[in-house]
C-alpha cells in the first residue's frame, strides 16, 4: 500500500497451499527489516491452521481483515479494476497463458514506476456517505 509496488503470482488453484507459497514470495521480496501488513478478505484460505502457523513464526507479518462485504475499501479490488480497464479489456486472449502474459506485463509496467493508491475522500467522508446510503435504504421494501 505504501509504495504502490504489487507482488503477484499465478496459481491454478486458490487454496491455503498456494497462499502459503505466496506468503513465502512476499517474505523473500520484502526487506527483512520491514514489517509487512497483509490486508486480506475473509476468505477461508487466509485463516487455515497452515497459514496461522506460518504467520505465528513471523512476527513482522501483521494481518488485517477487511469487513465482510466491504470490497469497496479493498485496494486489491481497486487494483484488479485498473488491470481490467487498462489491460484485459483492451486485448484478445486466446489462452490462459496469453492472459497471464498480459497480466504479468501490466504488473511489470506498474512496478517500473509504482504509485500508491490514494483515496480521494477521507475516512470520515466515506463513512458519512455510507450513513446517508443506509438512512435512505433502511425500511425499504426491496
Amino acid at each position: 500500500m505504501k509504495t504502490g509496488t504489487v507482488i503477484g503470482e499465478f496459481h491454478r488453484r486458490h487454496r491455503s497451499v498456494e497462499f502459503r507459497k505466496f506468503l513465502d514470495t512476499i517474505d523473500q521480496a520484502v526487506p527483512s527489516d520491514l514489517d509487512v501488513h497483509l490486508i486480506l478478505d475473509n476468505y477461508g484460505t487466509h485463516k487455515t491452521a497452515t497459514v496461522r502457523r506460518w504467520l505465528a513464526k513471523r512476527p513482522r507479518f501483521h494481518v488485517h481483515f477487511t469487513p465482510t462485504s466491504a470490497s469497496w475499501i479493498n485496494l486489491v479490488e481497486r487494483w484488479f479494476a485498473a488491470l481490467t480497464e487498462k489491460q484485459i479489456r483492451r486485448g484478445v486472449h486466446r489462452s490462459v497463458r496469453e492472459l497471464e502474459t498480459a497480466i504479468q506485463q501490466y504488473l511489470d509496467l506498474s512496478n517500473e514506476s509504482p504509485k500508491p493508491f490514494l483515496w480521494t475522500k477521507s475516512a470520515d467522508e466515506i463513512l458519512a456517505s455510507v450513513a446517508r446510503f443506509c438512512a435512505r435504504t433502511s425500511g425499504s421494501l426491496h
